[in-house]
């Protein structure tokens, strides 16, 4: 995604003790065996604050998007516990854990993931249609007047541009009113108005309805607009940073680069 720097409102922010709504002690994540066994993640102690956009960082290579695969259920852990709100999550059976990621967690990813032969407002609502359960309809349109879906709804995937359908994907993590939303470069794929837009939307998601948003990104522009920025490396968080701003966040990322240099 080609970005510039802009800046934004926010509301949100870190002071005061946030409840926590995923945390997790000792954790690592390891592949491979004796000589070769690598270690991605390598004891990493964190807590996700509820009501809060929090960004990962790194290089390549750094465990971020391990670590949010590991936060999400998605991925198996090989020591320490990740819990969701006061939940054990590590050692959860499939269907159990299948069952809490559907319940509880809401996913943004870079590819958009929606099925093409549903429109939009299908593709909101399918999570919760497979699960069962109606939406709420007063929040339902709530949700899609915020990201500015109104129009769009019986639209499929093939007729909305890439932004438009990064939106729908943002409502139907939004729709279902999840405990906390996790996006893996969700501005990826998208141009910098459309990007800024997403990022606009889910922002916007954490100051009026509370949200709990956690996004790995590399974009410097896309974590200025998180209340807190991670950086991981070697599998390790290093460093944080609280209200970033763009530049801040870039000057940061310089900062690494320079010691992984010089290292």
């Amino acid at each position: 995604m080609t970005t510039a720097l802009t800046t934004h409102p926010r509301q949100g922010g870190a002071g005061g003790q946030a409840a926590v709504a995923a945390r997790a002690r000792g954790l690592v994540k390891a592949y491979g065996s004796g000589e070769t066994r690598v270690r991605a993640l390598d004891g990493v102690d964190v807590d996700i604050a509820k009501g809060r956009f929090t960004a990962i960082m790194g290089p390549s290579g750094s465990g971020k998007s391990t670590l949010m695969h590991c936060l999400a259920g998605l991925d198996t852990v090989s020591e320490g516990r990740v819990y969701l709100g006061e939940d054990e999550i590590t050692g959860l059976r499939d269907k159990r854990l299948t069952r809490l990621r559907r319940d509880r967690i809401g996913f943004i990813f870079q590819a958009f993931n929606l099925i093409p032969t549903l429109n939009a407002l299908e593709n909101i609502t399918l999570p919760m249609d497979i699960a069962g359960r109606a939406p709420d309809r007063a929040w339902l349109d709530q949700v899609v007047e915020t990201v500015g879906l109104a129009g769009r709804l019986k639209h499929r995937p093939n007729q909305l541009s890439g932004g438009q359908q990064q939106r729908v994907a943002v409502a139907r993590a939004l729709a279902a009113r999840p405990e906390i939303i996790f996006g893996d470069e969700p501005t990826g794929n998208l141009d910098s108005r459309a990007g800024a837009e997403v990022l606009g939307f889910l922002r916007t998601s954490v100051d009026r309805f509370g949200q709990t948003i956690v996004m790995v990104t590399h974009d410097p522009v896309a974590a200025s607009y998180a209340d807190r920025v991670l950086y991981l490396a070697d599998g390790r968080i290093v460093d944080e940073m609280y209200e970033p701003t763009a530049e801040q966040v870039l000057d940061r990322m310089k900062d690494f680069d320079a010691r992984g240099r010089t290292s």
